[in-house]
């Protein structure tokens, strides 16, 4: 992995790292930057994440399910408060995870 590219995930959870450069240590070194660098791109802040999980407390539930790309999700929180606050709980909990990609949401 170029050096460039551990760089850019520098501020990234160390097992995302680790991830990501799993899937990225057999490509040339150009597409490795380029697929760093969407993959920044797609991830989210975890302080954004973290202030739209409070902000389901106080009226929009299910607004991080939104910015995380899980729209079915993000309409059941919104019609059932949060699935009665416990999914607001439990993903305030995971906010850390809640940014990151999973494997079948990395196809660019």
């Amino acid at each position: 992995m170029t050096s460039n590219a551990m760089m850019m995930l520098s501020n990234v959870e160390p097992e995302e790292s680790m991830f990501v450069q799993n899937l990225i240590k057999d490509m040339p070194e150009e597409e490795q930057n380029n697929y760093v660098m969407m993959y920044l791109n797609r991830r989210r802040d975890t302080t954004l994440i973290l202030i739209c999980t409070v902000v389901g407390f106080f009226g929009f539930a299910g607004l991080q399910r939104f910015l995380t790309n899980q729209i079915g999700m993000g309409i059941l929180y919104f019609f059932t408060g949060g699935l009665c606050f416990v999914g607001t709980i439990v993903d305030l909990s995971k906010t850390k995870s809640l940014n990151s990609f999973h494997k079948n949401q990395l196809k660019f």
